[in-house]
């Protein structure tokens, strides 16, 4: 009889997920802790979003009628050659913050407590990276709000404007993971922040992101032009519609679309190794 209820208790157990399966579910738990958390704390929400809007109206209308894009100075034209730089800035720029709130959760000894619960080591920063996008997302859409209201328009379509979207947060969501290495290589949240902003400031300038790339030096021209940050700068350009697609023979200029999606999963698939094997290790 006894043999016969275990076996009844057996069939009627639920049998626990792994693998994939169990490593996707207990991400998504991870990332909505941290969605919940980041409602609790709203103005890290909107300090995210001042940041990009005051690059958008700084750029448009200080630098605008100074900057010379396809034979034109008008500040209109580089308000729109503007944009996709300023949006693949702000995606980017969310390294920093991905990084720091790592940093801080190590730091406070989180980490040490979700290694009590039978859950797959990586869940833990891809949790984290998924939550990062969703505010990242959110903070993209109030840009391409202020955008419009500065005179910003898409030219190709609704279709492709959201390719061009979608590939903005493919790069961001590439980039948290650099953001998560350097967070669990730091002992603090500040130099968390430090370190996600120190390499990005020569990437996202060392590009076609707010100048045209073929009137800089020609060596600097060269890394500009095969930075991954301009692929999908200028991908999003040529999506979008907007002045300023570059005639260079440079492989990513020619083909930004393809570039970007490559960029991007290598960099993924780079750093979320190297950021699982730290995070392994460090706990």
């Amino acid at each position: 009889m006894t043999t016969v209820q275990e076996a009844a208790d057996r069939v009627a157990a639920p049998r626990p997920r792994g693998g994939i399966g169990q490593s996707v579910n207990d991400s998504l738990v991870v990332a909505k802790r941290n969605l919940i958390r980041m409602t609790r704390i709203p103005e890290m929400i909107i300090f995210g979003m001042i940041q990009p809007i005051m690059f958008v109206v700084l750029f448009s209308y200080v630098f605008g009628g100074s900057m010379q894009i396809g034979g034109s100075t008008s500040s209109s034209v580089y308000r729109e050659f503007l944009m996709a730089g300023i949006f693949a800035q702000t995606v980017t720029f969310a390294t920093a913050g991905a990084g720091a709130g790592i940093a801080d959760d190590m730091h406070k000894g989180l980490i040490d407590r979700f290694r009590s619960l039978p859950m797959t080591r990586g869940a833990v920063l891809t949790g984290r990276t998924l939550a990062d996008l969703v505010q990242t997302a959110l903070t993209v859409v109030v840009l391409a709000v202020v955008a419009l209201l500065v005179g910003w328009r898409i030219h190709e379509g609704v279709l492709k404007a959201l390719a061009a979207f979608a590939l903005l947060l493919l790069l961001g969501y590439a980039f948290s993971w650099i953001g998560a290495l350097i967070g669990l290589s730091v002992r603090t949240p500040e130099a968390a922040t430090s370190g996600g902003l120190i390499w990005l400031f020569p990437v996202t300038f060392i590009s076609n992101a707010f100048v045209d790339s073929s009137k800089m030096t020609p060596w600097l021209q060269t890394i500009a032009e095969w930075n991954p940050f301009s692929a999908t700068v200028q991908a999003c350009r040529e999506l979008f519609g907007n002045p300023g697609v570059s005639a260079s023979d440079a492989w990513p200029m020619q083909h930004p679309v393809l570039a970007s999606i490559i960029y991007s999963i290598l960099i993924i698939a780079v750093f979320r190794t190297l950021a699982v094997r730290k995070y392994r290790s460090a706990v």
